[in-house]
């Protein structure tokens, strides 16, 4: 996709801006089931959001925030505050995708209206289309009363980090056939509430595939299957920011090695004094 940039003066980085062109909706992205593939990624800040946007379908303000951004060890630690103030940022930095924000934990769970407070305080802090939230069967009831209340949801089943003290880790799930059959049953049951989208993360093979032809609404995979309706992947991993990530994760850049080697050389030029150069001072001599 190609776009007219302009340069905002306002602020002092002076950040190229794309000019806003029509924003897909989630009527859209809900239409793509078994279409061409929707193409999501995370993105926690305005200039990531810039430059991932043109490229995307929809942009998640994940709560892997707290990891990625905030170096904690779980997304359980993450706060409703985190979220609304990087949603805002992404919406603004974005002018096509669908932003998406993740309920955190604790900020939905307790009830339908509990879930209904805090997305509503998103959605009016952040501008942001809808929310995700993780659970299957016994969040069914609590998607359904923000759907009819004009939340948009998309739902996660699979491998939920927010439960990784119940689950006991991040290893893949849907081995045995019993956690096969509960996750079949998660994903319907969160579809039929009325979801209109399904993220399916880490589980095995065939069972994403099963869940992708089971539910109305588009899968979107992460450590899933290619046979889901998209493919969504936490930036940064994707970026290769991280020296581990996960098995799913397919590193499209080394990004790591490339600012390490930056901020090498930056660090070599101010202690040899060669930075900053003429070219970098006002009022030089000639």
């Amino acid at each position: 996709m190609s776009a007219t940039y302009t340069l905002d003066t306002s602020t002092s980085r002076a950040t190229p801006t794309p000019a806003p062109m029509k924003r897909l909706t989630v009527p859209q992205i809900a239409k793509r089931k078994g279409g061409a593939p929707i193409v999501m990624l995370t993105a926690y800040t305005a200039r990531m959001a810039q430059l991932l946007d043109p490229h995307c379908d929809l942009l998640l303000v994940g709560d892997s925030l707290g990891q990625v951004i905030y170096g904690l060890d779980t997304t359980v630690r993450v706060t409703l505050d985190m979220m609304c103030a990087h949603g805002a940022a992404v919406v603004r930095g974005s002018y096509h995708a669908v932003v998406i924000v993740d309920l955190p934990f604790g900020s939905y769970e307790e009830s339908p209206e509990a879930a209904f407070r805090s997305a509503a305080r998103v959605m009016a802090e952040t501008g942001a289309a809808g929310v995700k939230l993780e659970g299957g069967v016994a969040m069914a009831p609590t998607v359904a009363f923000l759907a009819q209340r004009g939340v948009p949801v998309i739902g996660h089943v699979g491998l939920t980090p927010q439960a990784v003290n119940v689950l006991g880790g991040y290893g893949a799930r849907g081995k045995s056939d019993a956690e096969f059959a509960k996750i079949t049953a998660d994903a319907k049951a969160i579809a039929d509430a009325g979801a209109f989208a399904l993220v399916v993360e880490g589980v095995v093979e065939p069972l994403a595939r099963a869940i992708t032809a089971a539910v109305a609404c588009p899968t979107i995979g992460i450590g899933a299957s290619p046979a889901c309706d998209g493919q969504v992947l936490v930036v940064d991993d994707m970026l290769g920011m991280f020296e581990r990530t996960p098995r799913f994760v397919r590193r499209f850049d080394d990004l790591a090695v490339r600012i390490d080697s930056a901020a090498a050389a930056y660090a070599v030029a101010v202690r040899e004094r060669s930075f900053p150069g003429t070219d970098q001072l006002y009022g030089a001599p000639a």
